[in-house]
């Protein structure tokens, strides 16, 4: 466990709060600065309406063929949800891990920011916020789709609202972390890294039960689902919208939701705890190897 001591040593005063709120509200403002300013607002907001629709498209295309074209199933409301509120696992996640990418590969500013009077790993979760944003946008959107067009059954009121933003406050917070764990090992990577976000977030999405309840998965590798976070936080969000529904498929039948909200909070606990020591670690790794400014590309 001696690496475990190294990271905290590494450590000779934690920064105070006016320090950490600055270091985080300086990467949420450049991170909005390079998400929003790539193109003009008119082109910006087509391509977020577009892009979850299209991904909702080609769910609706494949469960319809597969079903032939029952949507009315409870079944078609329980993976739209899953897929909808996924969104948010690959644009906070992709969001921390870009930002290591785009300021070593792109601008090359990394290791200024680095050297500058900020708590990195702080501003690397500030960086998420424009990708939350983004990330909401496009559940919103989404779902007003699935209820417009596909007659998703989510009636506005049976949502248990407290129950949906104290779980999308601790699953916001969730992903972040994780994206930081992620956020860790890029900075020591040195080639064919561009990817591993996305791949995280691919598993994620086949053992989440993300649009289909575990009981799909062959025994063997199920026990996954039950390892990960994300798949209880997505079990909370469709309980929240359409509780009858997600009380029907037999997963979590036996846990109510105060029990999945006390697991929800240990495993984010528990992250918080890994990301901490894990990215110390990988950034005194980088820094001692001198990999912080060092560019992947060949």
């Amino acid at each position: 466990m001696s690496w475990i001591s190294q990271s905290f040593s590494r450590i000779n005063t934690f920064p105070n709060l006016k320090s950490l709120w600055n270091s985080f509200w300086v990467g949420a403002w450049l991170g909005w600065q390079i998400e929003s300013n790539w193109t003009d607002p008119f082109l910006f907001a087509t391509y977020s309406i577009v892009k979850p629709l299209s991904g909702a498209a080609i769910l609706v295309v494949m469960y319809g063929v597969i079903s032939e074209g029952d949507f009315d199933d409870p079944l078609f409301t329980y993976m739209f949800i899953g897929y909808a509120f996924y969104i948010y696992v690959t644009q906070i996640m992709n969001g921390i891990v870009w930002a290591v990418i785009d300021d070593r590969e792109h601008y090359k500013t990394l290791k200024y920011i680095y050297t500058a009077p900020v708590h990195f790993p702080t501003y690397l979760l500030g960086r998420s916020v424009a990708s939350i944003l983004i990330g909401s946008i496009a559940v919103i959107i989404t779902l007003l789709f699935g209820v417009i067009f596909m007659h998703i059954q989510i009636d506005l009121a049976g949502i248990d609202w407290l129950l949906i933003f104290i779980t999308l406050f601790i699953g916001i917070n969730m992903l972040a972390l994780m994206g930081l764990i992620i956020a860790g090992v890029m900075l020591i990577l040195v080639h064919h890294m561009w990817d591993l976000g996305a791949a995280v977030a691919g598993s994620l999405f086949l053992f989440s039960g993300a649009v289909f309840p575990l009981e799909v998965l062959p025994p063997a590798i199920r026990w996954i689902g039950y390892l990960l976070p994300v798949t209880y936080w997505l079990e909370l969000i469709r309980r929240s919208l359409v509780g009858s529904i997600a009380l029907a498929y037999p997963t979590f039948n036996n846990l109510n939701n105060l029990q999945l909200l006390g697991i929800l909070v240990i495993a984010t606990g528990a992250l918080a705890v890994i990301a901490f020591i894990s990215f110390r670690w990988c950034e005194g790794q980088a820094r001692d190897g001198g990999l912080i400014d060092r560019v992947t590309n060949y």
